[in-house]
């Protein structure tokens, strides 16, 4: 059974930092994509950044400059690191894996909270 679990949600003041976890079991994490995804109230889910298989990383424009994504492949894990918070980044965050290269299949995560308020 595969299952993906974040951890390190919490509450933040703006400016402040977070890392996310994330850890995989059931795949080999080193053959999938993975990526975090976050979703507002209200709003729809959209994509935040990914980490290939071979380490590139890519990130939405709104995280570009603040957010870290990263992996350990021995411990099935990716990190989100979080600089700079500002309270649009408010959101459930969701980690997902993507088997490559086919592009399926796609797991998800259960989501953690992130909160950023004074």
């Amino acid at each position: 059974q595969v299952r993906l679990v974040e951890s390190g949600g919490g509450l933040v003041q703006p400016g402040g930092s977070l890392t996310l976890s994330c850890v995989a079991s059931g795949i080999i994490s080193s053959v999938y994509a993975l990526g975090w995804y976050r979703q507002a109230p209200g709003k729809q889910r959209e994509w935040v950044a990914t980490i290939t298989t071979s380490a590139g990383t890519n990130y939405a424009d709104p995280v570009k400059g603040r957010f870290t994504i990263s992996r350990d492949n021995a411990k099935n894990t990716v990190y989100l690191q979080m600089n700079s918070l500002k309270l649009e980044d408010t959101a459930v965050y969701y980690c997902n894996a993507e088997r490559r290269p086919a592009g399926r299949p796609v797991y998800w995560g259960q989501g953690t909270q992130v909160t950023v308020s004074s």
